[in-house]
């Protein structure tokens, strides 16, 4: 037995009310969510000056769009007047400017303030000093991330450098063209589970065997309970009689062709703390983003991304699609099946990992440290 009464091969998870409580939840969008990098859009979704998308990011609602020199912007979703939501569908498209639908305050595409009623008597009034208020914005992968702190972290450290942990390198996920792909098929899936319970499945396989049959026959290791993300540069191997990474084993789709030899045939995850899964296979890419809304509900969009050629020509990519949905609806069913466990006296000190899932226990030091002193 250790010190905390548990047998060698056993350690203890984050308690119970780490998964339903509303002040944890609110401790991690403000030190998490409203801190760190956060994926939001796919870049080709703002494909002209004015197209736009709003976000929820921690508790702050974000505009994004794409400005008249091309360059994608970011902003709080906030009027400098009084305050209200400037922008209130999720996305869409203005010509000029985004102008407050409560006294006509109007900004054009990089924030300045260019009218509002009476606005030329008050010559005091900054047109930048009263714009719209900046976020900071990268783009990598074909996705925009953006980061609400004012002194933003280091991106290569914080999000590329999870890829490099990963995979031993950042080629190895160059070598997919991510940015060049396009969006075969993109599906929203509203999970009424907490989204520390969604990052937990993704990185583990012990589940493999018991919830994905259709997993374990594409990738047959998996059936003995480890996942790809336990081991630095691995790939679960196709199983020999695969053809493709698809629902039933057969052919895939146009493979892309700067994947390496010793890529092809293999399934990466990788897990970009504290909202993205990125998943490579030899002919696609299948790349979720979580958006936590409540202590108990998460909105994960997840886009399949092919070559250009493929999705261009209109080619079936339906059996590809369908493998990785059936994972993603088996994976939220157990995870919503967990979240009312998260509220028993019978979970209130927590429940136990088992070695092939101690790798979890690291995400919840990352939780822990991230939360600092602040948690109860």
């Amino acid at each position: 037995m250790t010190t905390t009464g548990l047998p060698e091969s056993l350690i203890a998870t984050l308690p119970g009310h780490y998964y339903t409580d509303a002040d944890i939840f609110r401790l991690e969008q403000e030190h998490i969510f409203e801190t760190m990098w956060f994926c939001v859009a796919r870049s080709r979704e703002l494909d002209k000056p004015g197209a736009f998308r709003t976000v929820d990011v921690g508790r702050e609602s974000i505009l994004v769009t794409r400005s008249r020199d091309h360059a994608i912007r970011a902003f709080f979703n906030v009027c400098r007047h009084r305050g209200a939501k400037l922008c209130t569908e999720e996305s869409g498209e203005v010509k000029r400017a985004f102008q407050c639908p409560y006294h006509a305050w109007t900004y054009d595409l990089q924030g300045k303030l260019i009218a509002a009623p009476n606005l030329s008597r008050m010559t005091d009034v900054g047109r930048t000093e009263y714009g719209l208020v900046n976020v900071h914005v990268r783009e990598w992968l074909g996705y925009v991330w953006i980061c609400l702190a004012d002194d933003p972290p280091s991106f290569e450290e914080q999000v590329i450098g999870e890829v490099v942990a990963r995979l031993g390198e950042v080629a190895a996920v160059d070598r997919y063209n991510i940015a060049d792909l396009e969006v075969g098929k993109r599906i929203v899936y509203d999970v009424k589970a907490n989204w520390k319970l969604i990052v937990e499945n993704f990185m583990e396989c012990y589940h493999c065997a018991t919830i994905h049959p259709e997993l374990t026959e594409v990738l047959p290791e998996f059936a003995d309970g480890y996942a790809a993300q336990y081991f630095v540069g691995h790939g679960a191997e196709f199983g020999a009689d695969v053809k493709g990474f698809t629902v039933d084993g057969s052919e895939g789709l146009d493979r892309i062709p700067t994947v390496s030899e010793d890529q092809d045939r293999r399934y990466y995850a990788i897990t970009v703390k504290p909202q993205v899964f990125i998943n490579l296979v030899p002919d696609h890419v299948i790349f979720h983003r979580m958006f936590p809304v409540a202590a108990d509900r998460t909105i994960v969009e997840c886009d399949w991304l092919y070559l250009k050629d493929v999705v261009d020509s209109g080619k079936d990519v339906s059996r590809s699609v369908e493998l990785f949905d059936r994972v993603n609806r088996q994976d939220f069913d157990a995870c919503e099946r967990c979240q009312p466990a998260m509220s028993s006296r019978l979970y209130a000190k927590g429940g136990v990992l088992v070695p092939s899932e101690h790798h979890i226990g690291v995400f919840h030091d990352w939780v822990h440290a991230r939360l600092g002193a602040r948690q109860p």
